[in-house]
């Protein structure tokens, strides 16, 4: 029905670049007002921060996994978009990396309130072309995110041979022969390839998951776990350098994702850090406002990770 606002999911594991693709949606020019409903893996919200600054409604869910308990904070916050007066052209859901969008999916659904009032547009997957072939191996929710895409931006191809990429391919058409695939480096898509599509086909997912609709428990894998560490003294930068520069070399293989909003010592803006395995990134992002308390966080993401030890490692970078 046309006057039902499209809901779009965008997911993807963990460091595959969707918050930067959102943010190249949100500050694209195309002149249409989205709300943002945002869940991140963690007991500290860092991906609200790490969003661009824009005229968009964001909404923040830092419950853990989309699929398990933050459903009904889900059916809320969509509940309480549809009664403002201020009407919307879409909605973005961006779910944290650890999540099996289906059960996402299952509640524009199953819930007949949000039913009545929105439609599942499409699911976009966002892909780390470098990284997706060991995920593949283990983690299998890497894996569903694929297979309940209608719409696949392979990423990061700046860090992959063509002869790597072709493997890629290959492997995510083995799990889904259907989805539109698009190239991208830093997410730069085309917003009208992945928004307004009409793409999700509810008969071709239950072709191929008959209990799609159905209400089913939910297994983490135990061995992830999520660190979350805040410190208010502002930190030194070459110290914090010099010491996650070690933990990535020493412990990359075993941290998925890290991520922080961080103050440092006599600098008015932010500075966002990011990583994957080894591979980190950072700039300074907005100037922090005079009603902030500026708080430094970061959040590792991996396996069996030793929280006293990262705790004493970020600690010691206090200036």
């Amino acid at each position: 029905m046309p006057d039902l606002i499209p809901v779009t999911i965008l997911t993807g594991y963990l460091g595959a670049g969707k918050t930067t693709l959102l943010n190249r949606i949100l500050t694209e020019n195309h002149g249409k007002k989205y709300a943002v409903i945002i869940n991140e893996f963690g007991e500290l919200g860092v991906d609200n921060d790490l969003v661009v600054d824009s005229d968009e409604e964001v909404f923040e869910m830092n419950n853990g996994c989309i699929c398990c308990t933050v459903r009904g904070d889900l059916i809320r916050i969509i509940g309480g978009l549809m009664k403002r007066a201020q009407k919307f052209d879409g909605i973005i859901v961006e779910t944290t990396g650890l999540a099996n969008p289906a059960p996402v999916a299952q509640t524009f659904f199953v819930d007949e309130d949000v039913k009545a009032k929105t439609r599942l547009d499409a699911i976009v997957t966002v892909v780390d072309a470098k990284h997706l072939l060991a995920r593949l191996d283990d983690s299998p929710e890497a894996a569903d995110q694929i297979a309940f895409a209608d719409v696949i931006v392979l990423n990061k191809l700046d860090l992959v041979t063509p002869e790597e990429l072709a493997r890629v391919e290959a492997r995510i058409r083995s799990i889904n022969r259907y989805a539109e695939i698009h190239h991208a480096t830093r997410g730069n898509v085309d917003v009208t390839k992945l928004l307004g599509l009409n793409a999700f086909d509810l008969g071709r997912v239950l072709e191929s998951v008959p209990d799609f609709l159905d209400e089913d428990s939910h297994t983490h894998n135990e061995h992830l776990n999520s660190i979350s560490l805040s410190l208010d003294a502002p930190l030194d930068p070459e110290k914090f350098n010099i010491w996650i520069g070690h933990i990535l070399q020493t412990e990359g293989q075993n941290i998925l994702r890290t991520k922080g909003i961080l103050s440092y010592k006599n600098e008015d803006r932010r500075f966002a850090f990011q990583a994957v395995h080894m591979i980190a990134d950072g700039d300074f992002v907005a100037p922090w406002k005079a009603t902030d308390k500026r708080t430094s966080r970061i959040v590792f993401i991996g396996r069996d990770l030793n929280r006293p030890q990262l705790r004493r490692g970020f600690e010691s970078c206090a200036a």
